[in-house]
């Protein structure tokens, strides 16, 4: 079928949805397999419908077509199978299990057993694997989730699963141009014809001798650019646009509820299931989202227009462009000329801070003014006091009760622990304050002043993500108020966690809210992914408005610190960004701010300040409106490194702004009050550092309540009492070196002292850390490759005799988690067939192959080779499904693509690199830069580029779309050191934009764009050649292993060593002094936690002591530099670690 011809077909379902042909609608769609609707698919699911979800599949799938398809067909029948046994109809059951599961049988023998004795089994909960198996409702929900995923990832429906952007009633419009064109030919043509057909071409009687209208002036022609404007097709014809509905003011819903209203479910019913979570990664892109809007399908199929909420006030509104900015009376722009910006606007820089990693949202304390709170991308909680550039918090993602959890969440969990924050938020007094995470949970802790922190609430809140989450006090009761994925808005007592109510009328997620009052009157805007805008009381009416959002796409909505002026600020699918200011008492845009990039790089964030000025951060920097004027007042860019849209937050009274930096930094920007307030801090902290250098004790930056009082006193001496934040200093909390960078010069001294009380942390004693050597096997002589799996729970190894080790951590009562750790011993697994993973060996000598695996993302095949064939094997089975590649050539490195698990590069013996599409078993291509075996190889999901290594030192970069080589480099030899050829392996930082290099003699830090150095340790000294080096799962620390089997742990962010780990707190003294580590693998959730392979067989797993939690204390930073990526390397030993030797 023709481009055209397809379109068509678009066409054709976009005006059959419009005039509601649905049952018709959805046989187009599974006839042309063009376009998947997602949300009908969901709608039969949750419905039960098997026989017509099974028909819709087939219109785009087979059950054989590829392992996805395979899996979706599974599931839907297992289910269907499961849901009938619930029921105790057998007869149903055993129909189910003979007509669509016994096709299984062929690929998963053992499964489709253990399918079959469930119908001995009264319940087949007591089934282990089936124990926690809910309700039907439920077990649908959780299913689904685990179906999109499978859908999203399989290739046939690459394309498929969005609908292109269309305006409305586009087919009613093309045949308008074209009656319209039609009439322009007529002979005689009549100024108001009547169109009664379209099944013949339209012409114009002559009208009794009637002059004809002259075409200029037709009001056909006027109208053409108005969709569907052919006016004389008359009110009823089939093809006059239908007109908007008007909507009700701003000002009126409040005391008028809507005649239509939604259903809100009030007291503390169970949470509803909803639409299932949705990957990390696609609702925070860190960059536009690239698919189109979708007229025709409903909210669900926008879910991937999720943004990166950077921000506190984050967000967006698109708005129609045919609104133009309209002067009122009262608001004359006068006085945005009458200011003096680079006073009133913070756009000094005064503190950087490195949070370690992608801060996500932020928002300052309402009463202590320089108190900082701050969300990650990885789940991490920070708590600043910007003034002394103290980090007095960190905290990893915990869920503090897991048993309460729901079923879905403990599940999410399971299957992918990866969680980022989506908002941060202090309570009105600052005692509360909240995290909405990506997945289920919202948590409130007290903040009880300083570094006191204390758990108070754990709220299961929604299905899917917590997309926002916000305080307000109706009835002068503290309330949480939350909105998810499940498309509700929940509001919950601050005290206890009881839901009070439950907001239901959106049908897609829920994107942000926006809780106010007026004239004692208490509401909520809430805000969706389709775009549309709604209102609600505190009471069980449904929602009072019903607007649309211009671009229809995530909006966010904030008001002016007084309350009397409503913005809101968004993104649209193209990249069009909006600010704008709405007329409340008409329900329509009141003006447009001007200035932003025609594309913007990402979902733009703003606030509000002062009742005077809007930020937002976009094209690298941050523009500056005053409210009353849409023309751009100032753009500040911070002295540079700002990512394309930052996210920022004003604190209360807007003398301070903090921007999101890159290298997951923070900028603190700062008007003429804010740099007096940051001076005070800066004398307070240079006095203290005088007083503790003449003190007897040694003292790290410590701080008087004295010394606070006087700063709280300066501050009021210059109109800035409320200033007087908690000013507090603890060294090395967390294990976190502070970040000295923006230090000045007169505080040299201090850091100074610091590096005379830093002392390297070296572990003698097996007490003094916690290690477990795993159970073993007698087979085993040498361990040769290591790996975590993606969840976390089990670790794989290759042995030199080609035989794989799987050990996994079991939940128990002892061990609720199930994850990896040294503190239970896990079981060395097999299946019950007593089948090992054995890969091919055949004409091989097992000391000279170069073994190779790598695992699926979703840990269940795991693709390896030791010198022979490539192996695919069953990480569930341990069968092998598939051998490819005899040598020679030999593979030596293997890694999957990062978006497709079909691809795989394979590195080989001959220095070359093969793209291997296992799927239809073809090398798409065969790349060659390098002159030994290639080493190692590395995706860059951001970057779209592949990074290899070979035993001649060589790095190259390969772009991932055609495969083209951008840059080759040879590895940069220390002065002082010869070439040497040998084993380099690489790794990508989690930024995906720099790469860790490991070679014998040195450790490096790359950049991959320009391919350039820029951080280096070397060898030195008594030091043995570097065995092996991974990053840590969060990119903070290296861990490295060494030929004399010692163990270091450097700082990633400048490569300077923390800890040392001697090989005697691990070995015993009668083991033989040859014994050394191989491989290191890092733990994928747990940032301290890794593992050794020796070369006697054995594997270890390390993790520091609880009354640590980290290994060591960060050594300080060089002359206050802290980047994770510094301008020049450091070829050589330097500082602290090559003073300890």
């Amino acid at each position: 079928m023709s481009s055209l011809s397809r379109e068509l077909v678009f066409l054709i379902l976009q005006f059959l949805d419009e005039e509601k042909f649905k049952e018709t609608v959805h046989k187009l769609e599974q006839d042309s397999g063009f376009y998947f609707n997602m949300k009908y698919f969901e709608d039969e699911v949750h419905n039960g419908n098997w026989d017509e979800v099974e028909k819709y599949l087939s219109g785009f799938t087979k059950v054989d077509d590829n392992r996805y398809s395979m899996k979706i067909f599974f599931e839907i029948r297992k289910q269907k199978y499961l849901e009938a046994l619930d029921k105790h109809d057998r007869s149903k059951a055993v129909e189910i299990l003979v007509k669509d599961l016994k096709v299984f049988s062929t690929f998963n023998e053992d499964l489709f057993k253990e399918i079959t004795q469930l119908l001995t089994l009264e319940n087949f909960r007591e089934n282990e694997q089936l124990s926690k198996y809910g309700d039907t409702k439920s077990a649908r929900a959780i299913m689904l989730v685990e179906l999109k995923k499978l859908i999203e990832a399989n290739p046939l429906f690459r394309d498929k699963l969005q609908f292109p952007n269309l305006k409305n009633s586009r087919l009613r419009t093309l045949i308008n141009q074209s009656l319209n064109w039609q009439h322009q030919l007529c002979k005689n043509p009549r100024p108001n014809p009547d169109i009664k057909t379209l099944f013949v071409d339209h012409s114009c009687g002559q009208p009794n001798g009637a002059r004809a209208q002259s075409p200029a002036n037709n009001p056909l022609l006027g109208s053409l650019p108005k969709a569907g404007g052919f006016p004389p097709l008359g009110a009823h014809g089939p093809f006059q646009p239908t007109p908007a509905p008007a909507s009700a003011p701003l000002a009126g819903w409040m005391s008028n509820p809507s005649t239509v209203t939604h259903p809100a479910v009030s007291g503390g019913g169970a949470i509803g299931l909803g639409a299932p979570s949705i990957p990390a990664a696609l609702k925070h892109p860190r960059t536009p989202p690239t698919n189109p809007s979708v007229d025709y399908p409903s909210g669900d199929s926008d879910h991937v227009a999720k943004r990166a909420r950077p921000m506190g006030i984050s967000d967006e509104v698109n708005l129609p462009g045919n609104l133009l900015p309209v002067s009122f009376p009262g608001h004359g722009h006068g006085h945005g000329q009458t200011f003096n910006a680079p006073d009133d606007l913070p756009k000094t820089v005064v503190r950087t801070l490195n949070q370690g990693s992608s801060p996500t949202s932020m928002d300052f304390h309402p009463i202590q003014l320089t108190l900082l709170l701050v969300g990650t991308n990885v789940g991490d909680i920070g708590l600043w006091e910007v003034g002394s550039r103290e980090r007095l918090v960190l905290r990893n993602f915990k869920v503090w009760d897991l048993n309460a959890c729901s079923m879905p969440l403990q599940k999410d969990l399971v299957k992918d622990p990866g969680v980022l924050v989506n908002r941060v938020i202090w309570s009105p007094d600052g005692s509360l304050f909240g995290v909405a995470y990506s997945r289920h949970i919202v948590q409130i802790c007290s903040y009880h002043g300083n570094d006191e922190v204390h758990q108070h609430l754990e709220i299961d809140a929604h299905v899917g993500g917590v997309n926002d989450v916000a305080f307000s006090t109706p009835n002068k009761q503290l309330c949480i108020i939350t909105c998810g994925d499940d498309k509700t808005i929940k509001v919950w007592d601050a005290s206890t966690g009881k839901k009070l109510h439950t907001f239901e009328g959106h049908e897609a997620p829920v994107y942000s809210i926006c809780p106010h009052y007026k004239e004692n009157i208490q509401f909520i805007f809430s805000t969706a992914l389709d775009g549309k805008i709604k209102a609600w009381l505190y009471d069980n009416l449904g929602s009072r408005i019903d607007y649309e959002a211009p671009g229809r796409g995530c909006t966010t909505m904030a008001y002016s610190a007084d309350g009397t002026r409503l913005f809101s600020c968004g993104t649209s699918k193209d990249g069009e960004s909006f600010i704008v200011e709405w007329n409340e008492s008409e329900g329509a845009v009141k003006r447009t701010y001007l200035g932003f990039r025609k594309r913007s790089l990402g979902v733009v964030q703003f606030d509000t300040t002062k009742n005077r000025f809007l930020a937002a951060g976009d094209d690298f920097s941050i523009k500056f409106w005053d409210m009353d004027s849409v023309q751009l007042l100032t753009t500040v860019d911070a002295d540079g490194g700002l990512p394309g849209s930052p996210c920022i937050r004003f604190n209360k009274d807007g003398a301070l702004l903090a921007v999101s930096a890159n290298d997951n930094g923070i900028k603190i920007l700062a008007n003429s009050e804010g740099i007096m307030l940051m001076r005070k801090f800066e004398n307070l902290s240079f006095d203290a550092s005088r007083a503790s250098e003449s003190s007897a004790k040694p003292t790290v930056n410590t701080t008087s309540a004295a010394a606070v009082a006087a700063v709280a006193a300066a501050a009021t001496s210059t109109g800035l009492a409320d200033r007087s934040a908690s000013v507090v200093a603890i060294a090395g909390m967390n294990g976190d070196a502070r970040n000295l960078g923006d230090v000045k010069p007169r505080l040299t001294e201090e850091s100074n002292d610091k590096s005379k009380i830093w002392k390297l942390t070296e572990i003698n004693e097996p007490s003094q850390c916690r290690s477990l050597r795993l159970p073993e096997n007698s087979r085993v002589t040498k361990i040769s490759r290591l790996i975590y799996t993606n969840s976390g729970n089990a670790i794989l190894a290759l042995a030199s005799n080609a035989i794989h080790l799987l050990w996994k951590w079991q939940r128990s009562d002892r061990h609720a988690s199930g994850k990896a750790t040294a503190g239970v011993s896990p079981q060395l697994w097999q299946p019950s067939s007593g089948v090992l993973m054995t890969n091919d060996n055949t004409d091989t000598k097992p000391e000279e192959a170069v073994p190779c695996f790598a695992l699926s993302k979703n840990d269940s095949y795991v693709m390896s080779a030791s010198g022979g064939k490539i192996s695919l094997f069953n990480m569930m089975t341990f069968k092998t499904m598939t051998t490819f590649m005899p040598p020679p050539p030999a593979a030596t490195f293997l890694a999957f693509h990062p978006q497709d698990n079909n691809i795989i590069a394979i590195g080989m013996d001959d220095s070359t690199i093969q793209i291997y599409n296992v799927r239809v078993d073809e090398v798409k291509s065969k790349l060659r830069g390098h002159n030994k075996r290639i080493t190692g190889l590395a995706f860059s999901h951001v970057l779209n580029v592949l990074v290899s290594s070979g035993a001649d030192a060589q790095l190259c970069v390969w772009n991932s779309d055609g495969w083209e080589m951008q840059k080759t480099r040879s590895l940069q030899v220390p002065s002082g050191w010869t070439a040497i050829q040998s084993d380099t392996r690489v790794q990508f930082h989690q930024d995906q934009i720099h790469f860790l290099v490991v070679h014998e003699n040195q450790l490096a830090i790359y950049e991959t764009i320009k391919l350039e150095c820029v951080k280096q340790w070397v060898l030195h000294g008594s030091f043995a050649p570097i065995s092996h080096a991974v990053f840590s799962c969060d990119s903070q620390l290296v861990y490295a292993s060494f030929l004399d089997a010692t163990v270091c742990v450097f700082s990633a962010v400048n490569l300077r060593l923390r800890c040392r780990i001697n090989p005697s707190s691990y070995l015993s003294p009668n083991v033989s002094s040859n014994v050394h580590p191989l491989v290191i693998a890092a733990h994928p959730q747990e940032p301290n936690q890794f593992a050794l392979g020796l070369s006697d067989g054995g594997v270890h797993v390390f993790e520091p002591l609880e009354s640590e939690g980290k290994w060591g204390v960060p050594p300080p930073a060089e002359n206050g530099s802290a980047s994770s990526a510094p301008a020049t390397p450091s070829a050589g030993p330097s500082g602290p670690d090559q003073a300890q030797r």
